[in-house]
């Protein structure tokens, strides 16, 4: 399903990135933690103690963007990228060796992307229903696999992040790591052209989403990959929803030095960089502006716009009535949300990283209406 403006939209793929990251090599002198038989670690073992916070101290990162100054405190980004570090040490030696049909039945496809696909899965003795997440080894670098399966365990005690098994798999062709299945697809699948949900839903969903935003960032990590096709749904009312895919997760003030692909959801900031530039500290604004797009999309069942460039003319439309701040120039395709809404996603999609709102700040507009009373006719 893709989602439009006047005109189809491609469906949103991932953000494509080159990142400037500084980290150990992935050593083989461990065992894998989770809840393999030959294995008594848990995630309880992985706790950033205040011995390391001590010795990471405060460090500040300085950069230049759209004629302002900005600093960022990268302290809970230091001590996410050093436990991260732990994991990918102690992960790496017993990745389980098996041939996935030895030991798991393959029920059926549950998607397919660019870097792998689900299955769903039963186990051959216990009839334990899962997903697995299969990545070739031929085009897959283990410590990317070992990276994105980390960053996962590592957040998947929260209620609106997907559950994961920890158990990492290498067999003769792929990588792979099971979590729990979601058997009502994803919110995609929900979102009807030019219509949206209903609101009920579309709230129940911001919520969720906000917690468990709210909780990545307080990690020191920023998700980066905020769209529907990453939004599993655990029933069709959207009363239990949670992320998964994390593959472009990273620690704060991570570098990005080159965005490849623009879509709906890329932050103008990044937006204006090219190949040249210097690299652009991540923060959880970035995440603070895809979330405001989904919200929109939730809302209306089309973007707010293709791409976050000035040629682009939704977004122009948008950029001259965020600097006018008139009321009146107000875009003709946000006239379906109230003035709440409005006023909600203005907080998100500010142009300034500094000025956007943290993604929380959502949670005041539960209680208001976000769709006008009176439907918009066309001028």
């Amino acid at each position: 399903m893709t989602l439009s403006l006047a005109l189809l939209l491609p469906n949103s793929s991932s953000i494509g990135c080159v990142a400037q990251e500084t980290r150990r090599s992935v050593t083989l002198q461990a065992i894998m933690p989770g809840r393999h038989p030959s294995c008594s670690l848990t995630q309880s073992h992985f706790n950033s103690s205040r011995g390391r916070r001590e010795r990471l101290g405060t460090s500040e990162v300085f950069w230049h963007s759209g004629g302002q100054d900005f600093v960022m405190d990268l302290t809970l980004g230091m001590e996410a990228q050093a436990l991260l570090e732990d994991m990918l040490e102690i992960t790496a030696q017993n990745l389980v060796h098996m041939e996935v049909t030895e030991h798991y039945k393959i029920i059926k496809e549950l998607g397919k992307g660019k870097y792998g696909q689900v299955v769903l899965v039963t186990h051959r003795k216990r009839g334990t229903p899962m997903a697995l997440k299969l990545l070739p080894k031929a085009s897959t670098k283990l410590q990317n696999f070992l990276y994105e399966y980390c960053v996962a365990l590592s957040l998947s005690a929260h209620p609106a992040i997907v559950g994961m098994f920890g158990i990492a798999i290498e067999s003769s062709q792929h990588y792979g790591f099971l979590y729990e299945a979601a058997l009502h697809r994803d919110l995609i699948s929900i979102i009807k052209p030019k219509a949206g949900i209903p609101e009920p839903a579309a709230k129940l969903c911001a919520k969720q989403l906000v917690s468990a935003l709210d909780f990545i960032h307080s990690r020191g990590l920023v998700y980066r990959d905020v769209k529907p096709e990453n939004i599993l749904l655990f029933d069709r009312h959207c009363r239990c929803i949670k992320l998964t895919d994390f593959g472009l997760t990273r620690p704060q003030g991570t570098l990005l030095r080159l965005v490849a692909g623009i879509i709906p959801y890329t932050a103008p900031e990044l937006s204006r960089g090219t190949g040249d530039t210097p690299g652009l500290p991540i923060d959880a604004s970035l995440d603070a502006w895809a979330l405001g797009v989904l919200i929109f999309c939730l809302l209306t069942g089309y973007f707010p716009w293709e791409k976050t460039v000035p040629e682009d003319s939704f977004f122009e439309d948008f950029v001259e009535w965020q600097q006018s701040g008139l009321e009146e120039d107000l875009p003709f395709h946000w006239r379906p949300l109230s003035r709440d809404a409005v006023a909600m996603l203005q907080s998100l999609l500010a142009l300034e990283p500094l000025k956007r709102g943290p993604v929380r700040r959502v949670l005041n507009y539960l209680d208001r209406p976000w769709r006008a009373e009176v439907a918009p006719t066309k001028p």
